[in-house]
């Protein structure tokens, strides 16, 4: 413990020299304003940014690139909230209370609770990260493909009871997502699948963010314009206010969210070592076990604080943690460290073991700087939120044209294909319907979002068992995920036999 403590004390010294303090600081807030440009998100944004790394040594380059990335996962709420736009995938689920709560003239609550979320999930996780990295790093190192489908199975209980009281207007909902995330070309045998008319632009399968920037981006749009033009409305977005006395009111209400921060922390960070499954699930996950332990969980949806926290504390927790095994084992944790792990080799560092032995001064300097980073992200975030509200109480006839063309950028950006522009403008119509017709949204963003990950485990798992699903029940981590997942499936059907047999009693 104390060589530890001693190793992360030359960290500090590395990262307080001016220069690696001025690219945590400006790294931070260039993630800030990428991660709250719908479509960009930090993959973008790192790798648009890594050549000039090359002016700098390896240690202030690793620190300029993960500010990025902690700064992104601060930005991506603030889309989010704001104009119902999810600025990445890992900020998705931020949308399904955050931008309520600013209808309601709460964003600057929204965003309190965000950042501060998200400072907590960071700094939980950096400990974590600090002093349980080679215990941590083996239980990512076994987990095989029964565990990852265990744990995907685990993700869809959870958020089984994301949609209304209606369980098989849920059900549905999860369905059509589960379709949509199969279309494409087929794991196994290469064939193409699902795919419409013979459209060329559908062998690439649904763009998650195109589905999610449809759906919350111009349906959220098309609802506002009905509600607010048609029905004789506000013409703004939002009437939130911030002064001092409501900051620190705010802050004040961000205890009552203590369980469900500490939770998606701990979530956040523990599905975020596990090699491909990265924020985006564990964020998802954290929403779904924070309605589960609320008290009122029929508040979810509507603008419950808990619903921006959680998922918030489990992005930030989970980008710390898929830096652990790209360190320790050479395996990028997510889509971002991977091409972080790229730049590694480039300057010529690699990764594994020895490098906590051969480069102590890089990777305690990196660890270091997570610190600081998440201090500063928190700071720029709360200075901000002032800009963010006075950009909500712009006129909805100015904005809205400014909101369709950040969704034509969000919808074109990832592939550069006109085909995901005119899917994306079809799930806005779409998303907008099922609205209407009262159909949860988010158990389809979220089947769409795990069925790419849940098909190939399930199938590699029973390749390697010859089609027993036996596999599932008898390895170690594998067999009591897979038993409380299926417990939490069957818990709302439990609680509606329940509630008839009392009524019939009554």
């Amino acid at each position: 413990m104390l060589e530890i403590l001693g190793l992360l004390a030359d960290g500090f010294t590395v990262v307080f020299e001016l220069q690696n303090l001025l690219l945590i600081i400006g790294g931070c807030a260039l993630g800030l304003f990428i991660g709250a440009m719908p479509g960009l998100g930090s993959v973008n944004g790192v790798a648009i940014l890594l050549p000039l790394t090359f002016l700098v040594p390896p240690t202030g380059a690793i620190i300029f690139l993960a500010a990025i990335y902690y700064g992104a996962m601060y930005g991506g709420a603030i889309s989010s909230i704001m104009l119902g736009i999810p600025g990445a995938s890992t900020a998705v689920a931020t949308t399904f209370d955050g931008r309520p709560l600013a209808k309601k003239g709460l964003a600057d609550l929204a965003l309190t609770g965000a950042a501060f979320a998200s400072f907590i999930g960071g700094t939980i996780a950096v400990i974590l990260f600090t002093f349980f990295a080679p215990p941590l790093a083996h239980v990512a190192l076994v987990f095989g493909a029964p565990e990852e489908f265990a744990l995907m199975m685990l993700a869809f209980a959870t958020f089984v009871g994301l949609g209304n009281d209606d369980i098989f207007k849920t059900l549905f909902s999860i369905c059509i997502g589960l379709v949509l995330s199969a279309v494409g070309f087929d794991i196994i045998s290469g064939e193409p699948r699902l795919v419409l008319w013979d459209i060329v632009g559908f062998m690439h399968g649904v763009n998650f963010l195109v589905l999610a920037i449809g759906i919350y981006g111009i349906g959220e749009m098309l609802w506002t314009v009905e509600e607010h033009c048609l029905g004789g409305g506000k013409s703004m977005l939002s009437d939130a206010t911030v002064t001092v006395k409501r900051t620190l009111n705010n802050i004040k209400l961000l205890a009552k969210t203590w369980k469900a921060t500490i939770t998606g922390s701990l979530l956040g960070y523990f599905v975020g070592i596990l090699p491909a499954a990265g924020a985006t699930p564990g964020s998802l996950m954290a929403y779904g076990i924070a309605k589960q332990m609320s008290k009122e969980p029929e508040k979810f949806g509507d603008g419950a604080l808990e619903g921006v926290c959680a998922p918030e504390a489990a992005n930030n927790a989970a980008s710390t943690g898929s830096m652990l095994p790209m360190l320790t084992l050479g395996i990028p944790g997510s889509p971002t460290t991977a091409i972080l792990l790229g730049g590694m080799v480039i300057w010529g560092l690699e990764p594994g073991p020895r490098l906590f032995v051969d480069h102590g001064d890089f990777v305690w300097g990196l660890i270091a700087s997570l610190y600081a980073a998440n201090v500063f992200a928190l700071l720029i975030n709360i200075a901000f939120i002032p800009v963010f509200i006075k950009i909500l109480k712009t006129p909805f006839t100015i904005l809205a044209p400014v909101i369709f063309v950040l969704c034509l950028i969000g919808g074109y950006a990832p592939t550069q294909d006109m085909h995901d522009v005119w899917l994306m403008l079809a799930f806005g119509i779409v998303g907008y319907l099922m609205r209407k017709l009262d159909y949860p949204l988010a158990p389809a963003v979220l089947a769409i979002v795990l069925g790419p990950l849940a098909e190939p485990a399930l199938r590699q798992s029973l390749i390697i068992s010859d089609g027993s699903f036996s596999i599932f029940f008898d390895r170690t981590y594998s067999g009591p995920i897979i038993v409380v997942a299926i417990v939490l499936l069957f818990l709302p059907l439990f609680k509606i036999g329940y509630n008839k047999y009392r009524s019939l009693k009554a």
